[in-house]
């Protein structure tokens, strides 16, 4: 590191001086007037160092005690490892690559673990995204060694809380995963058997997740025939000949079961089975693909309809697929299907479309319906909103999600949509052109709303900064009292800052993935504001794991 040490007698009087910022932190912090009585128990924080001024004394100078400056140092840390839980997924984005994304997620799941492990199984309790909720739950039972007895009965019911919602195949997933670290304590087996024992079908997990179900098997030791039998499935002991024996009965009495076997010879039972385990026998079977598909769609779910609409030749079609139902759909799954489709064919049946958004929109809003006050909302759909090869259109399918949820948030009548293009059609919007947020803020804020709400990626150039500059002179000059709240929303994970790309200092931001976590998301974006202090933020995580886990679990997996 390039430097000049300059001796003053001794170690205690030795100085030395930088030429540039020490690495791994974003502040230069040379000049600070604390520096000679405050070391940061984090250093390599990637929050990095944020100094803020809670109290002055009779003399006006800052009463600032180490404690209080870890506590700010620390929330910092979780806020930001919120941010990176709720929207990053280790996928490609439009300005970084897998990678990248990748290495941003491993040290910042690390450091939060060893650091914060209270707070970094608090995590499982907020609405972050599935990838960062298994891999919590990993960090948590590999190093179970970190925690005390009563951190991991807390820790067992987040975890079992958790992986009743995630997908069956992630959670399989994670499974193999435990096992390949060789993770196999006591507490990770009584989970992993009462996940398994809840399944509803077990034959079902059994075809569809033939794999994943026998490591589990395999891994936890689980007596799948006994279970089995006992809980009266008709499939008796059949499941573990099944998975591990599947040539020793000549049928097997369960229906599912016996598809399977008879489909490896017989093309009639390839549509008794689920359509992910059916495929691969129609290949084998040399089936039509686009008859095959057809025939699979009873038996389908309604996101494997989704995903194989154009294989069935029905995305290109001139009228609306008549085997999606909009209505039950979540509002940003909604979204990102109108957008798959071309401009032409949204604008023609603009009327169904715009109903099926505003009604999910409803739903999504519940209670908090028309108590936001005059809302103003700056959306982009710039170029970058087209996302990735991973996340198609996912940025502009969030800033869409958002534009009808806050119609309905806001009060009757007072909702004003800007877009970044300039587009009046929320219904026709296509990813195009720069990012001019400065410029769209400013005439957000003539319109004088009780709450301003900025959907964007954080890439604001045109011109570079005028956003930040834009949001920092209304709030010092022009709104010091904070008439108007202003809160940014950020769908897109920044892997180089380790979190979501900020406008400005003093405007909170928070990552959101879906629409639908949008007034929840704003709570916590006050916490960054600098208003509420650490307590606040540790009271209201606790108050999280308490909901989440009386509502989700009954029981101590322990």
């Amino acid at each position: 590191m390039a430097g000049r040490a300059e001796s003053g007698g001794g170690a205690r009087g030795r100085a030395v001086t930088l030429s540039r910022p020490a690495a791994g932190l974003r502040c230069d912090f040379r000049d600070l007037p604390v520096k000679q009585i405050f070391r940061c128990s984090r250093p390599h924080s990637p929050a990095g160092f944020r100094l803020r001024v809670p109290s002055r004394g009779h003399h006006g100078g800052c009463i600032m005690t180490t404690e209080t400056l870890a506590d700010l140092v620390a929330a910092e840390d979780v806020l930001l490892f919120v941010n990176a839980a709720v929207t990053a997924t280790g996928q490609r984005e439009f300005h970084s690559g897998a990678y990248r994304q990748q290495l941003s997620l491993d040290f910042l799941h690390e450091y939060v673990r060893v650091n914060y492990r209270r707070v970094y199984a608090a995590s499982l309790a907020l609405d972050i995204n599935d990838h960062n909720a298994a891999r919590i739950v990993r960090g948590l039972l590999e190093y179970a060694g970190e925690a005390t007895v009563q951190e991991k009965r807390t820790e067992g019911r987040l975890i079992a809380a958790r992986l009743a919602k995630l997908p069956p195949q992630r959670v399989y997933r994670l499974f193999r995963e435990l096992r390949a670290a060789g993770v196999n304590n006591r507490r990770t087996r009584a989970i992993m058997r009462d996940w398994v024992a809840a399944r509803p079908d077990p034959a079902h997990d059994a075809v569809k997740y033939r794999a994943g179900l026998k490591n589990a098997a395999r891994h936890a030791h689980l007596p799948l025939g006994e279970r089995d039998h006992e809980r009266g499935s008709g499939s008796g002991g059949e499941l573990g000949d099944f998975l591990f024996r599947p040539g020793r009965l000549p049928r097997y009495r369960n229906q599912l079961l016996d598809a399977w076997r008879r489909a490896h010879y017989e093309q009639g039972a390839v549509g008794e089975l689920p359509f992910t385990v059916a495929e691969g026998f129609a290949a084998r079977h040399g089936m039509k693909r686009e008859a095959f598909l057809e025939r699979m769609v009873p038996r389908m779910t309604r996101l494997e309809r989704l995903r194989t609409l154009g294989q069935r030749g029905t995305a290109a079609a001139p009228e609306l697929p008549t085997d999606v139902d909009l209505t039950v759909m979540p509002l940003t799954r909604l979204a990102l299907y109108v957008l798959s489709f071309r401009p032409e064919l949204r604008g023609r049946h603009r009327e169904v479309l715009t109903s099926a958004l505003r009604a999910a929109a409803r739903r999504a809003a519940g209670p908090h319906a028309g108590s936001w006050g005059r809302v103003a909302a700056v959306l982009d759909d710039s170029y970058s909103s087209s996302g990735s090869g991973e996340k198609r259109r996912r940025p502009l399918a969030v800033a869409l999600a958002c534009a009808f949820l806050l119609e309905e948030l806001a009060a009757p009548g007072a909702y004003t949509p800007l877009w970044t293009t300039g587009a009046a059609d929320p219904l026709l919007v296509v990813p195009r052109g720069p990012t001019p947020l400065g410029s769209r803020i400013l005439d957000a804020l003539e319109c004088g709303p009780d709450r301003l709400v900025i959907v964007s990626d954080g890439w604001d150039n045109a011109p570079a900064g005028l956003a930040g500059e834009v949001l920092r002179v209304w709030r010092t000059r022009i709104d010091p009292d904070r008439r108007t709240s202003v809160v940014h929303v950020n769908p897109v994970y920044d892997a180089a800052g380790f979190d979501v790309r900020r406008l400005a200092p003093s405007v909170p931001t928070a990552g959101i993935r879906d629409a639908e976590d949008l007034p929840a998301l704003v709570e916590i974006a006050q916490f960054s504001e600098g208003r509420t202090g650490p307590a606040a933020l540790h009271a209201y995580l606790d108050r999280q794991v308490a909901r989440f886990v009386t509502a989700g679990q009954e029981g101590d997996p322990l």
